[in-house]
């Protein structure tokens, strides 16, 4: 079966920065960023872009690239051209895994800003107070019935729409469906982005008579003034490191797989450059401008209340847009601009089981779409409809956090130490137009490995123990988590089996051929 192929190099970068450029870039950013010494969070942050986040960018570009000139779209099968060892291509089926699970609760999430663009354009976020956005939001998703919404019935139409469209996409193949959405969402959130970047600066002083000191300038120093103290707490530097790690979609398995695409002798050195700092300009430069000076214009200090993951976005901006001259306009820029983040990353953690089903099992592009699809929304309904228990957190953590780094660790030293470090920068200069830094290669080798373990064991001894004992579970949620536990057990017992079944295949054919010549 011939492979595909990215149809244009900026294509291809499009495609994989919107990968990589998500929710994450402009909700979780400005959060951790205010949270953790504002300006004085760039230094670890930096420090990890450059000592985990380049590195590991370059190393998932090669191991994609190295296996889509074998014939394979996904980590089981590269990990094993890399390791000829039986256990590689079931470490393999982690990076199968991930981006399936976690695509199980993205989607839903993803369509909220969806639903939230539709009602900011038909006037129906007119808040005037917090209470009010709160009330619409835990309305939206189902965890309050109120005088905004009775049911799950909206939410629900939104979450089949975003749905329905990543799995189109994903069928029409990767030049014809991904690398078309990237080229029309890409610029369309940038441009987006930078619309609301110039209403926020000229927001000034709402308020100059009460609250004289709430304004944008204060607001961006309350973002970006180094509080240095910041730097003696442990937590700033995971806290950094983990920004990375998420924002730049690592240890995911997607980079791996949209690699595969390339051509055997694409300059990947420069290409995974490109979309590291594509994305930490969508995150720094964007996100870090739009919503937290905004909130602080208007709310003051005191945004450190309310200024969550989730309330940020959805609950504190609607108030502020509501309070400004065609703010349903600037609400639907922004919701509509979380939209594309969401989708083309969505769309991302589709790929990788649709390639695994073509590449390794033989079936065709469209049918393997549809089945990803009947699995994804088959196990999204418990994450819809028990949210309000914990359902999506149990999982977010084992396969957005824990896994991640779990992944990651082992991918760089089967990278490293049974693939070989100078074969692997040997292969990630083949064809390249830059030559990455000396420095790299012993930075790659040592230093990214030994940051990867510490993150790994530093999560699981801080988080570990009381998420697997579920401390602080009410009674009433544990059997939701214990479900989500078992559905994540399952999925895991599954991709053991289907990488066996593949790997029967391939040997049952492969003598099969041999016994024609």
């Amino acid at each position: 079966m011939k492979r595909e192929h990215w149809g244009s190099r900026i294509g291809l970068v499009l495609a994989v920065a919107g990968n990589a450029v998500g929710l994450g870039n402009f909700l979780r950013f400005p959060v951790q960023a205010a949270k953790h010494g504002g300006g004085a969070f760039m230094i670890p942050y930096f420090l990890a872009f450059l000592l985990l986040g380049i590195p590991l960018m370059w190393v998932e570009w090669t191991i994609g690239r190295f296996g889509g000139a074998r014939g394979h779209g996904t980590t089981p099968g590269m990990f094993d051209e890399m390791w000829k060892h039986p256990i590689a291509k079931y470490i393999g089926s982690i990076g199968v895994l991930l981006p399936l699970m976690i695509g199980v609760y993205y989607v839903y999430v993803m369509t909220w800003s969806l639903g939230y663009a539709f009602y900011s354009l038909v006037g129906k976020m007119n808040f005037t107070v917090f209470s009010q956005a709160k009330d619409f939001f835990n309305g939206y998703i189902g965890v309050a019935h109120n005088s905004y919404f009775s049911s799950l019935t909206p939410a629900y139409i939104f979450y089949l729409i975003g749905f329905a469209l990543t799995i189109i996409v994903i069928m029409r193949g990767v030049s014809g469906g991904i690398e078309k959405l990237a080229k029309i969402a890409m610029p369309a959130l940038f441009i987006f982005a930078i619309l609301l970047v110039i209403r926020v600066l000229t927001i000034g002083t709402p308020d100059p008579v009460n609250h004289p000191t709430w304004n944008i300038n204060n607001g961006l120093g309350f973002m970006w003034n180094p509080r240095f103290d910041a730097l003696k707490e442990g937590s700033t530097w995971l806290a950094a490191a983990g920004q990375i790690f998420f924002t730049l979609s690592l240890g995911i398995g997607a980079i791996q797989c949209y690699a595969s695409y390339v051509r055997e002798n694409e300059d990947i050195a420069l290409a995974g450059l490109t979309t590291a700092s594509t994305n930490e300009f969508a995150e720094v430069i964007l996100g870090g401008t739009i919503a937290i000076p905004a909130a602080f214009a208007f709310f003051g200090p005191e945004i450190s209340k309310i200024a969550g993951t989730f309330d940020l976005g959805f609950k504190t901006l609607p108030l502020v847009f509501a309070k400004i001259p065609f703010g349903s306009i600037f609400s639907a820029l922004w919701f509509l601009l979380l939209f594309f983040a969401g989708i083309t990353s969505s769309v991302a953690l589709a790929q990788p089981p649709v390639a695994f089903l073509e590449d390794e099992l033989g079936i065709e592009r469209s049918k393997a779409a549809i089945i990803v699809g009947i699995i994804l929304f088959v196990f999204s309904q418990p994450v819809i409809f028990f949210l309000s228990h914990g359902f999506l957190d149990e999982i977010d953590w084992w396969m957005g956090t824990f896994g991640l780094a779990f992944f990651a660790t082992l991918e760089i030293f089967i990278f490293n130490y049974a693939f070989g470090t100078r074969r692997a920068w040997e292969e990630l200069h083949k064809g390249a137009k830059i030559r990455v830094p000396g420095i790299f290669y012993y930075i790659i080798r040592y230093v990214t490995p030994i940051f990867l373990l510490f993150i790994f064991l530093y999560w699981s001894l801080t988080d570990g123990k009381a998420k697997l004992l579920m401390e602080g579970v009410s009674p009433q949620d544990r059997p939701y988590i214990i479900l989500a536990r078992v559905i994540m057990l399952i999925f895991l017992l599954a991709g053991i089996v289907l990488v066996k079944i593949a790997w029967n295949r391939k040997h049952r054919n492969g003598k099969i051929e041999e016994a024609i010549q």
